[in-house]
């Protein structure tokens, strides 16, 4: 007896059509699962793609390590930050900028694209004055003015000196880069000592939490506040548990902050960088680490800090972003 549930309801309109593309189902599912049983193959070439107006080095980088906090001068190869293609138009024309961690990698291709779109720029480092003194010819070599202040950004009053020392010397404070941070891989989480996890969280949690109050405090209406969150605070990274937390905490603080400050007229997002080649690197891993730094990004490489440098200019500027708050903006290069 037929079940006629199982019957259809009538019969196919072109039954020949219809067997034809199952006996083509039935052929590519045969091909698929010959080529497997005969095994990859030859692998494709790992390459890194050439996307940008120049050309950027590829991973391997030269195996390397720096005991902390890293010296930009001493890094090989030495990082891509002036972004001599880009032709400045006055997107910032007349402001002046903070940048903390400005010394070096992202910081510093910050500082001088503020100063080609016309910003004066102030840059907080700890104490790496010989990188510190080559941002500031660059961003001089942009006309603007430069001000460099050392010291711990883990220090309440060390922050609202830094804004006051700016504000002062310029006139005013119109963005506010939270960019300094600090990091130090650790595979053994059971063995993660609290000393190291309390500095990753004063460094980057605390100090740009001190940063930001001391610059909320005077910076005016269509001011911003852009800050380094990273692409480990979006997905985590087992062997970075305290600054996976610490990034992660710093995404949240942007968008409380920046409902927090909306109201008057103040916005607040941040930057999510994948990986970045700064001094940050050989002072966190070892030698072999760094070597390999990047290379299993979508691109084959980290980045150069110029490519980062155009989404803290476009959150920083309102000409580009005055409808743009509360937003953490990836730049991982595909991952």
């Amino acid at each position: 007896m037929t079940d006629d549930r199982s019957a259809p309801d009538g019969p196919a309109a072109n039954p020949e059509e219809a067997a034809e593309a199952a006996a083509r189902h039935r052929d590519l599912q045969h091909e698929t699962r010959a080529r497997e049983a005969a095994g990859p193959g030859e692998p494709p070439l790992r390459h890194a793609p050439q996307t940008g107006a120049r050309d950027y080095p590829p991973a391997p980088q030269p195996a390397q390590h720096q005991e902390k906090p890293g010296r930009e001068a001493a890094l090989d190869p030495q990082p891509m930050c002036d972004a001599p293609y880009w032709r400045g138009s006055g997107k910032l024309e007349g402001m002046s900028a903070l940048v903390t961690g400005g010394d070096s990698g992202i910081g510093r291709a910050v500082a001088v694209l503020f100063a080609r779109e016309g910003a004066d720029v102030a840059v907080a480092y700890l104490d790496e004055h010989e990188d510190a003194e080559e941002t500031r010819r660059l961003v001089e070599a942009e006309n603007r003015r430069c001000l460099l202040i050392p010291g711990d950004i883990g220090d309440a009053e060390h922050c609202e000196a830094a804004v006051s020392r700016t504000a002062k010397a310029f006139g005013g404070l119109d963005v506010l880069v939270n960019n300094a941070a600090f990091q130090l891989h650790a595979k053994d989480f059971e063995a993660l000592p609290p000393e190291q996890v309390e500095e990753t969280l004063r460094t980057n949690l605390m100090g740009l939490f001190h940063m930001s109050q001391a610059a909320a405090r005077r910076l005016p209406e269509g001011g911003a506040i852009v800050n380094s969150g990273s692409v480990a605070g979006l997905r985590g990274s087992g062997g970075a548990v305290d600054y996976s937390t610490s990034k992660g905490g710093i995404h949240a603080f942007t968008q409380s902050l920046a409902q927090t400050l909306l109201p008057r007229g103040i916005r607040v997002n941040a930057v999510a960088p994948g990986p970045v080649w700064t001094p940050l690197n050989p002072a966190d891993r070892g030698a072999e680490g760094v070597k390999h730094f990047g290379e299993n990004s979508p691109m084959g490489r980290p980045a150069q800090p110029e490519e980062l440098a155009p989404a803290y200019l476009f959150l920083a500027s309102p000409q580009m972003s005055s409808y743009v708050t509360g937003t953490i903006l990836p730049v991982t290069g595909g991952g």
